[in-house]
């Protein structure tokens, strides 16, 4: 189990023990036990060794705070795609465009396209988010996907590449670890109008956040930063239709474009 927090709630839950007591045996305060439970703080390699011993569970802990501390310095340290490939949740919200990971590679084409890009750096692009794709929603074990997009997206883009991208979407949206989501016209103004972004959770509970501009794409790691993305995702769940109506509308879309 990689998830530390989780990890040692349960050890601690099926002692039927308390913060305090088990600081108390592995000699720190109860404090910074806690601090291992909230997420807060990952026990050193040795105090890591403390807990096996004294839950009896060989070396457990020590393999999840390996990962828990690896995933904390990969927030600052690794580039987004490699963030993106260890991801085991990600939410992903385009205004007026399909999300990126739930492209085709037609639909890919025509957007780089209407940004006049060289022939060369449309097909680098497109083979870039082939890969993002195949590392991330097309490995044998995804992540989690939420990916929510405006009523705008179903309607712009040629017919023709715009149905087989639709299609596509409608059948991503019945892998049982994809959700698609739309927010409808009638929404109206909200903030999430201001621009896409992402948030990805790592498998030790760290987040990162990433937002694409005009000119360049934006990693996000300050808590601040981080606690207005949430803040936004939460408005624009709230505003998009649940799931089943939002692939109807889709299909609807479809439909239109056949």
């Amino acid at each position: 189990m990689s998830d530390l927090r989780a990890l040692l709630k349960r050890l601690r839950a099926e002692k039927k023990l308390t913060q305090q007591q088990v600081g108390r045996a592995i000699n720190v305060s109860t404090s910074l036990y806690a601090g291992f439970e909230s997420g807060r703080l990952v026990p050193r390699p040795e105090t890591a060794e403390q807990l096996d011993g004294f839950f009896g569970t060989g070396d457990e802990i020590q393999r999840a705070s390996d990962a828990a501390r690896e995933d904390a310095l990969a927030v600052w340290m690794r580039p987004w795609r490699e963030n993106e490939k260890r991801a085991v949740l990600l939410r992903t919200f385009q205004p007026n465009l399909i999300p990126g990971l739930l492209q085709t590679e037609g639909y890919s084409r025509a957007v780089l396209h209407g940004g006049r890009l060289p022939d060369e750096a449309i097909a680098r692009t497109v083979q870039d988010r082939r890969d993002r794709q195949a590392a991330t929603v097309d490995r044998p074990d995804p992540p989690m996907l939420t990916g929510i997009l405006g009523e705008f997206a179903l309607h712009c883009g040629p017919p023709d590449v715009l149905k087989e991208q639709l299609e596509h979407l409608v059948s991503a949206s019945y892998r049982h670890r994809v959700q698609v989501r739309v927010v409808p016209r009638s929404a109206g103004l909200h903030i999430g109008l201001s621009g896409p972004f992402v948030l990805a959770t790592l498998a030790g509970g760290a987040r990162v956040g990433y937002l694409d501009s005009q000119l360049r794409g934006e990693v996000a790691t300050d808590p601040e930063d981080l606690r207005k993305l949430e803040l936004a995702w939460d408005i624009v769940t709230g505003l998009a239709l649940p799931v089943d109506q939002s692939r109807d509308l889709i299909v609807k879309a479809v439909e239109e474009h056949g």
